[in-house]
């Protein structure tokens, strides 16, 4: 298994979601949102195994603006301007090779181990 959290510190959720992997001993790298961000490939990837660009995006990420610009942006442009504000995304992003998830969702993590 090669699992990468996308996350920031603050987010309860993907404190919870490293505390799952620690606890069933399972290696993982991750990824501070707030220092690094993601590529347009893990983005790419990660928005393709979860149903496209809208469902990474978090209704109530404090930056509204943003989240209501992607609802009404054309959608060749919605990956750039989600690319420049990753602050929307829901977090934790999960990635395990090309699954992935978004959100805190350890029944589906099981099913990776």
């Amino acid at each position: 298994m090669n699992i990468q959290i996308f996350g920031t510190k603050k987010c309860q959720d993907t404190r919870k979601a490293e505390r799952f992997f620690k606890e069933r001993g399972i290696k993982y790298q991750f990824v501070d949102m707030t220092e690094k961000g993601m590529s347009k490939g893990e983005l790419t990837a990660v928005s393709q195994a979860n149903g496209g660009l809208d469902n990474l995006i978090n209704p109530d990420a404090k930056d509204k603006a943003t989240v209501t610009l992607l609802k009404y942006i054309a959608e060749e442009d919605r990956l750039g301007k989600l690319l420049e504000n990753q602050q929307v995304i829901k977090t934790p992003v999960v990635r395990n090779g090309k699954q992935s998830t978004i959100g805190y969702q350890p029944d589906v993590w099981k099913k990776w181990e």
